[in-house]
């Protein structure tokens, strides 16, 4: 069967790489080794793709950003090894502000989803379907953003998180917590996903008296983080948690509880 495609001569692609019928790849692409590229996609300049990465019919990747500063300065879009994007994902590349878009790997990125200029996402992330990230967005390891989900500009989701379906996030999500409801609140540990990410029970206890604190106390976050450094033992947990919420620019999100 004759292959439909266009692959610029100048692109770089690696060995066994699958093209499907009516993708385009154009010049300034890097495809790594082991790729399946399904029909209908299209990969503009700047794109760098890992190894062992499936892209989906309808996906675009490395297309300009949607920010009217944009200027046509060389950026790029990173996927990592590994990662899916399913039908009509797109991943935009840079802008001058960080000259990057990065999705990490072993990424799942469903259906619909769109990835802005200049976001940073870690590994293992799994964004379900028709969610959409604004530009500078950072996506922490393994976090799992439910579908539908629209993630404000700036905002920051850490790792190990599980987002609600449907969100709508204007504000910074602490690690290994549950998010949901309108507006978007801290409605528990993650417990299900830190076991299934092999945390230890010890830990995710110690981490679960962290949060009774920030969010279960009355106290406002200036002293929670206080009575936090005071109380709780000292680890690599308390101090992530504690530099997320001290180091946020947006203000992290509120309890319900």
């Amino acid at each position: 069967m004759t292959k439909m495609y266009s692959v610029h001569p100048e692109a770089k692609i690696g060995n066994n790489v699958s093209i499907g019928n009516y993708t385009n790849i154009y010049d300034d692409v890097e495809i790594g080794d082991n790729c399946e590229i399904y029909g209908n996609v299209t990969i503009f300049p700047g794109a760098r793709i890992g190894d062992n990465v499936r892209i989906f019919p309808g996906a675009v990747i490395a297309g300009i950003p949607q920010d009217l500063k944009f200027r046509g300065e060389k950026t790029y879009a990173y996927i990592g090894n590994g990662t899916t994007l399913r039908e009509c994902v797109t991943v935009n590349r840079g802008t001058a502000s960080k000259g990057e878009t990065r999705v990490g790997e072993n990424c799942l990125i469903m259906a619909y989803s769109h990835v802005a200029h200049d976001c940073k996402l870690g590994n293992r992330v799994i964004i379900s379907n028709a969610t959409q990230l604004a530009g500078e967005v950072v996506v922490d390891d393994a976090a799992v953003i439910g579908g539908g989900s629209l993630i404000h500009q700036f905002c920051h989701l850490g790792r190990n998180i599980m987002l609600q379906g449907g969100a709508l996030v204007n504000k910074d999500i602490p690690p290994f917590v549950k998010a949901a409801r309108e507006p978007i609140s801290y409605v528990g540990l993650n417990s299900i996903g830190l076991h299934r990410n092999g945390f230890p029970e010890e830990d995710i206890r110690h981490i679960s008296d962290i949060y009774r604190i920030l969010y279960m106390s009355d106290l406002n976050v200036t002293n929670a983080v206080k009575v936090i450094e005071e109380t709780i033992p000292q680890s690599k947990y308390r101090d992530e948690i504690v530099e997320f919420v001290t180091k946020s620019e947006r203000g992290i999100i509120r309890s319900v509880i």
